[in-house]
């Protein structure tokens, strides 16, 4: 028997995502997301709620003018933008579709009641999509 393909954000997220804190380095930051394989990370204060987004393009001129200066990098909360496209987990996967298509951000932070609770990709919602098309 098929398996039921999904329809809300919440059967597609990752719940245990790479974040960082805003005191985090920028070096720190970017180990990271090329370890996770992430173009971006939320910002999170010490109980999770979401506070900013930091993306690889907003780091690479400070990880490279720091490494050609020999000088300690940036903390995230410095280049982090504050304003962040976040989504609901009950909501539903093309709907999400739909708004990529406007949007540029390739990761979008899952907040529920204020707290981080997972991240969902672009390739995430494209996979989900596919699946419903098949289903």
């Amino acid at each position: 028997m098929p398996r039921k393909a999904p329809t809300i954000v919440r059967e597609i997220m990752s719940r245990d995502c790479y974040r960082v804190a805003g005191k985090t380095s920028v070096s720190t930051l970017a180990e990271g997301l090329a370890l996770h394989r992430l173009p971006g990370a939320p910002v999170v204060d010490d109980h999770d709620q979401l506070i900013g987004f930091i993306s690889e393009q907003d780091v690479l001129g400070k990880v490279l003018e720091s490494s050609y200066l020999n000088e300690e990098p940036p903390l995230v909360r410095e280049l982090m933008r504050n304003e962040v496209l976040s989504v609901s987990p009950t909501k539903s996967i093309t709907d999400l579709a739909q708004e990529m298509l406007g949007q540029k951000p390739k990761v979008y932070p899952v907040v529920e009641q204020g707290r981080l609770v997972g991240i969902v990709t672009r390739r995430d919602v494209l996979s989900a999509i596919l699946r419903m098309r098949h289903n």
